[in-house]
């Protein structure tokens, strides 16, 4: 078995699903594909996420997940008119402008769940 012929999967962990799915589907518009007690499944494009039951909810200091954009911009601004606040930093390795940063030669933002998870969004450069 090789688990690169395997699909991989987000699994964003949920302290309270309830209030997750609220985040997610009502603020986000995200509509269930399957749920389940132990979570909860949503499509997206041609993958999918999974907002699981977890004590572990929002303790992590990295991107739990990462939406691809092709305009990052227009997704930022339109997530903030759907009530989302973006991350701001300002270190000497990372910086961001209007919420976005520059991570190498990709361009990036993150904003948090209601369940504390970060959550990023990502705009690779085009490709040669």
């Amino acid at each position: 078995m090789r688990l690169q012929e395997r699909i991989v999967r987000a699994v964003i962990p949920a302290a309270d699903l309830d209030r997750a799915r609220a985040f997610w589907e009502g603020r986000l518009g995200f509509v269930p594909t399957r749920a389940m007690e132990t979570g909860v499944i949503y499509a997206c494009r041609d993958s999918n996420f999974v907002l699981s039951r977890s004590s572990g909810a929002g303790t992590s200091q990295a991107t739990v997940a990462a939406f691809m954009s092709d305009d990052i911009e227009a997704d930022v601004a339109a997530l903030r008119a759907q009530g989302i606040t973006f991350e701001e930093y300002d270190y000497p390795t990372l910086k961001t402008v209007d919420s976005i940063a520059w991570v190498g030669p990709v361009r990036a933002a993150w904003f948090r769940d209601s369940e504390g998870n970060i959550i990023g969004l990502a705009q690779y450069p085009e490709k040669a």
